[in-house]
């Protein structure tokens, strides 16, 4: 092998190395949990770790700043892969103004408009765009008593604030929580 397959070599297996960094680190910031009630289920998240330096500096820019999770119910297989039962798009977006020092802040669900306020702090905008408690995001209605189900939610950032270009893949984080479902 010539010194420029060597190279070749060393960087595809750093560059794997650090997207295989990337993936596990993205695995760990969100947290999910499920709980049924009056044929809901109630889906929290949270990406604790989500609302970073660049985030912070976009949004003071005044760039339009986006978190959109894909939040997906899927019953769990032993040999197969597991099939997704319904799925729900959340997305949260800021906007600063620096005459008013305000923020702007929408969710949205499904593509519907569900809350649109105006917050002073910044705080209150971390937790707007990185935590959520108990959405009524599917019905329980399709579910099978004491059946093993997931709940998928994947994350992605607009503005991107990855260090890598990666165009097939947006994702900032993934994450699956496993729950029986007891009606």
């Amino acid at each position: 092998m010539d010194r420029r397959g060597i190279s070749r070599a060393v960087i595809a297996v750093a560059g794997t190395v650090a997207m295989l960094g990337v993936v596990a680190s993205a695995a760990e910031i969100v947290r999910v949990s499920t709980l049924s009630r009056d044929g809901r289920l109630l889906v929290s998240f949270e990406m604790a770790d989500g609302y970073t330096v660049a985030i912070h500096e976009a949004v003071l820019s005044g760039l339009p700043t986006t978190f959109s999770y894909a939040v997906e119910l899927r019953r769990t297989t032993a040999f197969w892969f597991d099939r997704t039962v319904a799925s729900a798009a959340v997305s949260v977006s800021v906007q600063y103004d620096n005459l008013t020092r305000l923020y702007q802040v929408s969710r949205m669900q499904d593509g519907r408009v569900e809350e649109t306020r105006v917050v002073e702090k910044e705080d209150d905008v971390r937790q707007a765009l990185t935590r959520f408690t108990r959405l009524p995001l599917f019905s329980t209605t399709p579910l099978e008593a004491n059946a093993e189900y997931s709940v998928r939610v994947r994350a992605e950032t607009r503005p991107r604030n990855g260090r890598f270009f990666w165009p097939w893949d947006r994702t900032v984080a993934s994450v699956d929580a496993r729950f029986t479902f007891l009606p």
